[in-house]
């Protein structure tokens, strides 16, 4: 069987802002078939943006997909502002956004922090969600900070580990995550932008089976770096505004039976297997696949072909 690739290249046939709060207005565009299957893309961070890849995991004939920029992050404003932004803000901006543009229901697709929004998305409004793809998943549990920000990630990546924790003193390294926030919202900017770019160079470096030059740089221009450092490293300070740690498997009956596709890479090192594994524990009706040759980017050959198989099953059983 041959791999599923990307589909070609595409621009938006709409683009739009929507005010969500007194303080934010976010971005989103269009793309695709405006009579097609509803979609929504989350993207990852929180605080990446949109790329113009995303756009390229659905069949644009049959998909009407609606990608936007969560609070602070891409062309949402204020770019990188911590106020009024949490978990439950975007959830309920994806419910307003949706209303905007008259769809009765969509398909959820999300990876890595957009993951753990869709199922926070799908369990608060399940009625509003027709099917849920996700990738590198994350469920905002502690042990999955301490692995990528204390211990577990960093025996993996001893080399970027020295780097990333290089910029902190040993006394404060007991607690990366809380030393990181205050250098990335205190001090003067030189000083916030060289913690954003080592805690967006620490993911980045590890994101992927095979270094990518390219995806690299792009998370490292200054702008994407500030909304990724100070968003993530605020919501991960803040064990995502998530409580217990266990909300989302605690409430996984809500989408039991919501079609749900799980594409975890198998050495994804950012968001491990296990969280993959112990959702579809509790989701015993969604389809579990390990991507062997995949990690944590969607863009990772192997994890392209899953996530278009993925969106090509969901476009054949919504048709029947």
């Amino acid at each position: 069987m041959s791999m599923c690739t990307l589909f070609p290249p595409i621009e938006p046939y709409r683009t739009g802002r929507l005010r969500v709060s007194d303080l934010h207005e976010i971005h989103y565009e269009e793309i695709g078939n405006p009579k097609g299957l509803p979609a929504v893309f989350l993207h990852g961070g929180p605080g990446a943006g949109i790329i113009a890849d995303y756009r390229q995991f659905f069949d644009p004939a049959a998909y009407h997909v609606v990608l936007p920029d969560q609070r602070g992050a891409g062309q949402s404003t204020p770019h990188a502002e911590l106020r009024e932004n949490t978990t439950w803000d975007i959830v309920e901006d994806l419910e307003k956004l949706r209303n905007h543009l008259g769809i009765e229901r969509w398909l959820v697709f999300g990876g890595s922090w957009g993951s753990l929004l869709a199922l926070c998305y799908g369990i608060t409004h399940p009625g509003s969600v027709s099917g849920i793809i996700i990738r590198g998943v994350c469920l905002g549990r502690k042990w999955e900070t301490e692995w990528l920000h204390q211990f577990g990630c960093s025996a993996i990546y001893p080399d970027r580990w020295d780097e990333y924790q290089s910029l902190i003193p040993e006394s404060e390294r007991g607690d990366m995550v809380k030393a990181y926030y205050r250098r990335l919202t205190q001090g003067t900017e030189t000083e916030r932008m060289r913690a954003a770019a080592a805690w967006t160079k620490w993911q980045a470096a590890t994101m992927s089976l095979v270094p990518d030059p390219a995806a690299m740089d792009d998370f490292l221009t200054d702008k994407k770096a500030l909304s990724i450092g100070r968003i993530e490293c605020y919501y991960t300070l803040n064990n995502f505004f998530i409580e217990p740690d266990t909300w989302v498997l605690d409430n996984a009956a809500a989408i039991a039976d919501t079609p749900c596709w799980i594409v975890q890479g198998r050495y994804d090192v950012i968001c491990p297997a296990k969280s993959a594994w112990d959702l579809h524990r509790a989701l015993p009706k969604s389809e579990l696949r390990f991507v062997q040759l995949g990690s944590h980017t969607p863009l990772d050959p192997a994890m392209v072909d899953g996530l278009v198989r993925a969106t090509e099953e969901f476009k054949t059983q919504a048709r029947r």
